[in-house]
């Protein structure tokens, strides 16, 4: 048995392991964080069980399941955290590293479907209007929320944005998705404006005398001290807006995004082209993203397809 790690440590296997879905894989940062976080939940276990990777086993990975259930976690964490797991003895187990993979078999978890509501265009409309004052911050908030409901990014897109991404003339803006895959999108007069007043009227007013990190000084977004937007402070934004106009019970990471994608659906957009916008590999994605039913795709292919109603 190996010695206790300490708390933020992980065994050489999982390090070794997250290496490889790093280079081989092409995981991004932000997806070999949250398999991190979920693997110190697992080698804590492996720890107080008094056992390890080597030699867990099938009813070991079971109880592990049911305490996570049993305390309270919610499904969807569980099943992602189970996930790691898998992929982690799997990779074990076609490394050599032992013989067997113990997880093949346990059971899954079943996470209950469900997407976020959208916002409707009359609450945007409101979560928009809510940033009045001029000062430089106002005006990073303002130009946040256009931009993210405008262009249906991802916030770690938007956080990640880098001044060459932006094309202002064009109101094009070039965005990195999972896997590093790179698309164009179109921004509207609106964002555009508010992009415009930040870049120009408040952005100059935070950067920073030196610059403290590299990459920060190209970053579009910037908090008061002058470095990158971290995700957590871009959500406080979107969440602070949101209370103050009584939809903080609506707003989640995914709303906004969420929101345009299904209000460029229903002014008529195309399902490619807003698969394209939010960057998804299958189309059925964006169905399921949008909530597109059924009596929507029928309704369009019968006003579209000119033999639609032919007998």
């Amino acid at each position: 048995m190996t010695e206790p790690l300490p708390l933020e440590m992980l065994p050489l296997e999982m390090e070794e392991f997250l290496s490889w879905m790093a280079s081989e894989r092409g995981r991004s940062l932000n997806t070999l964080a949250a398999y991190r976080r979920d693997l110190l939940g697992y080698s804590a276990f492996l720890r107080a069980a008094s056992t390890d990777v080597h030699s867990v086993d099938r009813g070991a990975l079971d109880r592990f399941v049911q305490g996570r259930r049993a305390g309270g976690a919610a499904p969807s964490s569980v099943a992602r955290q189970l996930a790691a797991v898998r992929m982690l003895h799997r990779f074990l187990a076609e490394e050599g590293v032992r013989p067997d993979d113990p997880a093949a078999d346990v059971e899954g978890v079943r996470v209950p479907a469900g997407i976020p509501h959208p916002l409707s265009e009359a609450e945007v409309d409101r979560l928009l209007a809510a940033v009045v004052a001029t000062d430089p911050i106002s005006l990073r908030d303002r130009a946040l929320l256009e931009f993210l409901y405008a262009t249906g990014a991802r916030i770690s897109e938007a956080c990640g944005l880098a001044l060459g991404d932006l094309d202002r003339e064009q109101r094009l803006v070039r965005l990195f998705g999972k896997g590093a895959k790179e698309r164009i999108v179109p921004f509207g007069r609106s964002a555009a404006a508010a992009m415009d007043e930040w870049l120009v009227d408040g952005r100059p007013h935070v950067e920073p005398a030196r610059w403290a990190r590299r990459g920060d000084q190209e970053a579009v977004f910037l908090n008061t001290r002058g470095a990158r937007l971290s995700r957590q402070a871009a959500w406080a934004v979107v969440k602070k807006y949101g209370e103050r106009v009584g939809l903080a019970d609506k707003l989640s990471p995914h709303v906004l995004r969420h929101s345009c994608a299904t209000h460029l659906l229903d002014h008529g957009a195309d399902l490619r082209i807003v698969q394209e916008m939010l960057g998804h590999a299958s189309i059925s994605t964006t169905q399921v993203y949008t909530k597109v039913s059924q009596e929507r795709l029928w309704q369009v292919y019968r006003q579209a397809h000119p033999r639609a109603e032919q007998r």
